[in-house]
């Protein structure tokens, strides 16, 4: 008969003690990876999940972390359902880097457009307009507009520049407004369901198309009372019409291209241009550096009769955001 000794005192523990806890760990750390990614997919995003998926870019690069763990302690099973969340977002996350093989039309009438939240007005307005003058910006639109920002920019020179407007200034943070290089007929503002002003006019370039232009800012999404006027904002947007005029929207939009309404927008008619250009991760808010990290929430929509030359993103001191200029060819007429 053979006699097994006991391992002597104080020997370390084998494999079977420890591999059960590290297989726990790797599940539990691939668990929330794999349910980002399937909300993602599915547009499931609701209530507190609203502003945390705008840092889906984030979870991304973080479900890498429970892959190389399974592989690296051969949980074979884990590794395969961590596999498919990250490649679940990268999907999701990933073609914003890579410039569109279809950027619209290359032919027509270039017009460059650039939108900037002011923060309570309060944005440096010589640097607005000095990103205004050296980028040839033909249409301007701002959020956050109020009284004192109006005037900072008129002072600063704005409109010698851009003297045609359809203005909605109010105090905080509901004002809005668009300036252009050109006439504007059918100017107006109107208000959001969740309080935003949003000012808005049909621009009519020499020899092109006339463009309907809107300054956008649905509500934000800063708590669960906010979330159903975000989304009812979001949904009331604008769309282009086929056989109707062209249309740019571009603003503050307090959504991210993982935000399920936001792309249902962009499905009905829009191209959202920094995506385009593969600049859609260049982050425009918080502006400056904080503990949040920062996130693409502020876009320029053109109607996808348009096309996208180039987009560049701009800081602006006094602003928590930045401003996004965007390079577009429009129909000649």
């Amino acid at each position: 008969m053979a006699i097994v000794s006991p391992p002597p005192a104080g020997a370390p523990a084998g494999r079977g003690e420890r591999w059960p806890l590290l297989t726990v760990v790797v599940w539990l750390l691939l668990a929330p990876a794999l349910i980002w990614a399937v909300i993602r997919l599915l547009g499931w995003e609701r209530g507190p999940l609203v502003p945390l998926f705008a840092f889906t870019p984030y979870a991304a690069v973080w479900s890498l972390i429970p892959l190389i763990l399974a592989l690296a302690t051969r949980r074979w099973s884990a590794a395969a359902v961590a596999l498919l969340a990250v490649v679940a977002l990268a999907v999701a996350v990933l073609p914003r880097f890579i410039p569109d093989r279809d950027r619209g039309r290359i032919t027509g009438v270039p017009l460059t457009v650039m939108t900037s939240n002011m923060l309570y007005g309060g944005a440096d307005a010589e640097t607005i307009v000095r990103l205004v003058k050296d980028n040839d910006v033909a249409v301007l639109a701002v959020q956050e507009f109020t009284p004192e920002g109006r005037a900072a920019l008129a002072t600063a020179g704005l409109e010698e520049l851009l003297p045609f407007t359809s203005l909605g200034d109010e105090p905080g943070a509901a004002g809005s407004g668009v300036y252009s290089r050109f006439p504007i007929v059918d100017a107006g503002v109107r208000q959001n369901s969740g309080g935003m002003l949003q000012a808005y006019g049909t621009v009519r370039p020499p020899g092109a198309d006339e463009v309907i232009v809107e300054s956008a800012h649905p509500l934000a999404p800063a708590g669960l009372i906010q979330v159903p006027g975000w989304k009812r904002d979001l949904d009331a947007e604008p769309a282009p019409a086929a056989g109707g005029p062209l249309r740019i929207l571009l603003g503050d939009f307090n959504a991210t291209l993982d935000h399920a309404p936001l792309r249902r927008l962009i499905a009905r008619g829009y191209r959202d241009a920094a995506d385009t250009d593969g600049r859609g991760l260049a982050r425009t808010w918080p502006a400056s550096t904080t503990a949040l990290p920062p996130v693409t929430i502020d876009h320029v929509l053109a109607d996808r009769r348009i096309g996208v030359r180039k987009v560049s993103v701009h800081f602006i001191p006094d602003s928590d955001h930045r401003a996004v200029i965007a390079a577009l060819t429009v129909p000649a007429s």
